[in-house]
């Protein structure tokens, strides 16, 4: 239901919780759930794994134990875990759910977020000895090699890329070998999403740019107190294919960098500073430019007075 001024009102069936890293997404997801019988689930494309508890800054077991989570640390980091595995789960997650509980999806993956309510395209399985051959001729090149590769072949899809995004230049290569087509010919078509047609109140959490910054170098620092180190060295020893996405989570290279002795310690924290400073940049961006207006861009405690508003509000408001 909407507002004469166009705001959503009355009642949601579910809450979106987006914003950048370390602004505070988590405590507030927690926060409705405790207050409103929610269950807070995943919607994150690091926190899924199970290798990566402290460098992707999953909830403590202790908050995990004050409100039921949801898809968090669940998929091992050999598994290359896309958007598709995510609507998926998240839609069995949500067909569980007893009567009333109120679902909270909490993380700063936009793709996931989208694919709740507009759905996901129906991308092709690539034929495992294409994507061996298409991997082995990558080895060893620059990614804006492969960025022009992809350009002579698919110069649709080589446009939407960035040419240092290599994973997704690889993936648009083993598309295009696979199939003969445009990754972006598959977009066209899209099943709803598991949210699809009902009433979502959606926040984003927009910190002030120069606070994250610091939120984040100094998160940084305390992951490293916390063990990120030693949760890097066990993941270095599993010798896992370095395009998967749990080998290039923030601060995973650089640290991967530091055990091998390339760079100093101090290098490879500021690497990692770095890395999620420019990651949290790019989530501004990519949710200004690919998601609608009903997300209401705000505060913590000013979604929380939002949230609250809405979850009390009588029944047909």
């Amino acid at each position: 239901m909407q507002s004469s001024d166009g705001q959503e009102t009355g009642r949601p069936a579910a809450i979106l919780i987006a914003g950048p890293t370390a602004s505070g997404k988590s405590a507030l997801g927690l926060r409705i759930a405790r207050a409103f019988g929610g269950a807070v689930i995943n919607t994150d494309s690091m926190q899924v794994y199970a290798d990566l508890r402290v460098l992707s800054a999953r909830p403590t077991v202790q908050d995990e134990a004050l409100a039921p989570h949801y898809l968090y640390g669940s998929v091992d980091g050999a598994v290359n875990f896309s958007v598709g595995h995510f609507q998926r789960q998240a839609a069995a997650v949500l067909s569980g759910f007893e009567a009333g509980t109120l679902p909270i999806f909490v993380g700063g993956t936009g793709l996931y977020f989208r694919s709740l309510d507009e759905g996901i395209s129906d991308l092709p399985a690539v034929p495992e000895p294409v994507r061996a051959r298409i991997r082995s001729e990558a080895e060893g090149q620059p990614t804006e090699a492969l960025h022009a590769a992809l350009a002579s072949r698919d110069p649709e899809s080589a446009g939407r890329l960035r040419p240092s995004d290599r994973m997704r230049v690889m993936r648009a290569l083993e598309i295009f070998e696979a199939t003969g087509r445009s990754i972006g010919s598959f977009y066209e078509a899209r099943e709803p999403g598991p949210l699809a047609g009902r009433p979502i109140l959606k926040i984003f959490l927009a910190a002030e740019r120069e606070t994250l910054r610091h939120r984040i170098d100094a998160r940084f620092l305390t992951m490293m107190e916390e063990g990120a180190l030693e949760e890097v060295a066990d993941l270095r020893e599993r010798h896992l294919d370095p395009l998967l996405p749990v080998m290039r989570a923030h601060g995973v290279p650089g640290l991967i960098a530091y055990l091998e002795g390339t760079i100093s310690r101090d290098e490879a924290i500021r690497r990692g500073q770095g890395d999620t400073r420019r990651y949290a940049k790019r989530q501004f961006t990519w949710f200004r430019h690919q998601m609608g207006e009903d997300w209401h861009w705000t505060t913590p405690e000013a979604a929380w007075s939002l949230a609250h508003g809405r979850l009390t509000a009588p029944a047909g408001r």
